[in-house]
């Protein structure tokens, strides 16, 4: 006689969990028939207040003890890597314990696209705080939403250079593309208002170079003899003799600077106050934000040392940390859908967890995923204040477990 297979039972209960949850929310559930499961097992139609929406995904459900890993769980990707990947409606991943009764969920589209077509990803990771509940609801349909409407309209366009420049535009940023002769990739980067750019050039493995149309134009004039271009003031800002650029890309750059300048000449002045200063937790709007720009690579050093200042004083701070962190019910979305992404991979928690002044000399010592999950496990906050601060001032770091006060 035939027999029912033993993963039935727990996989079904986890569907069934799963959709007696949205449904209880009022969202819409479809199940797809087992006979075209190619990887989904439930179409969701989010609602708003009653209303229905157009924004859906499709959802993987696992069910089981065999999904849990040491820092939560894991999903195969199998043959599904270029469906959800590449597919028009998000996939997402969520696992029931039936040890704990709770769902857990991670988008998986969002942690292929991350990490690239040129390698393959084995597992999509699921972060233990990611619980999907009746309080957890509203904020994950908030960001299910709001990650597929990032796929209409202009902010597709947005979306698809984020996702290969690994950076998050704002929807009010100005983002213009060009693809050079050689097929390099450059993303031209500007809040609006601002004097300062950004440059992402792909054949710069995309690390960020502020540039203004000044220091843009340097290597394009004379300079005085026996002086280079670098000499010139602000050296944080790059010239296009740094960035290797040609006589065409220049003017591609120059244009712009011009056309999003005339882009904001018909914005009100108040408007642009409070886009430039909206960024510092400090302003009070009594005085100009001072506009001075500091590294990324200085903060990640001056950061990296605090870091490695605290493991030292006392060793048992990452786990701690760590159990502070699975303890927070607030945590940010974004934050939860990324820790299951640093997560998965088993070399990255290593060297977080063996994280020591032994192992480490300075930030090129780390992978930046590995350094980004310390961060997340130790930090609560980074500020960034003003650059006329010192380094100690400038950067102000919340820890997630207090320094300990001395009376």
């Amino acid at each position: 006689m035939p027999k029912i297979p033993k993963g039935r039972r727990v996989g079904q209960a986890a569907v069934n969990a799963l959709r007696a949850l949205l449904e209880e929310h009022d969202h819409i559930v479809q199940e797809i028939s087992g006979q075209n499961d190619f990887g989904e097992d439930l179409y969701v139609t989010f609602t708003d207040d009653g209303d229905v929406t157009s924004d859906t995904i499709k959802v993987q459900v696992k069910g089981g003890e065999s999904w849990r890993r040491g820092n939560g769980y894991a999903v195969p990707v199998d043959r599904h890597s270029d469906t959800w990947a590449e597919g028009n409606i998000p996939v997402y991943c969520v696992v029931y314990d039936p040890n704990s009764r709770n769902l857990y969920w991670a988008n998986a589209t969002q942690q292929l696209r991350r990490f690239g077509t040129h390698d393959q990803l084995r597992f999509i990771g699921i972060s233990p705080n990611a619980v999907l509940d009746d309080t957890t609801m509203d904020s994950f349909v908030a960001l299910a939403r709001r990650y597929v409407g990032r796929y209409r309209g202009r902010q597709a366009v947005l979306t698809h250079l984020g996702e290969m420049s690994g950076v998050e535009f704002d929807p009010e940023d100005h983002v213009l593309y060009f693809v050079n002769g050689d097929d390099d990739d450059i993303i031209f980067w500007k809040r609006p208002g601002a004097a300062v750019a950004t440059l992402l050039l792909s054949a710069q493995e995309w690390e960020p170079a502020w540039v203004t149309l000044e220091s843009l134009m340097l290597s394009e004039l004379s300079t005085p003899a026996g002086r280079s271009v670098r000499e010139f003031p602000d050296p944080d800002l790059w010239t296009a003799e740094d960035l290797g650029l040609s006589r065409a890309e220049v003017m591609w750059v120059a244009a712009c600077f011009i056309s999003t300048h005339e882009a904001d000449e018909g914005m009100d002045d108040d408007l642009l106050e409070t886009i430039e200063c909206k960024e510092d937790p400090s302003y009070t709007g009594e005085e100009p934000k001072e506009h001075g720009r500091i590294e990324a690579d200085v903060i990640e050093s001056y950061v990296l040392t605090c870091m490695l200042d605290r493991i030292e004083a006392d060793p048992g701070l990452m786990q701690r940390s760590i159990r502070a962190l699975r303890e927070e019910t607030n945590l940010e979305p974004d934050i939860v859908a990324e820790l299951g992404s640093l997560e998965t991979d088993p070399r990255v928690v290593r060297q977080v967890n063996r994280l020591s002044r032994e192992t480490v000399e300075n930030v090129d010592d780390m992978e930046p995923a590995a350094y980004r999950l310390a961060v997340l496990y130790l930090i609560h906050r980074i500020y960034v204040g003003g650059p006329s601060l010192a380094i100690d001032e400038q950067v102000r770091i919340v820890w997630r477990i207090p320094e300990a006060t001395t009376p």
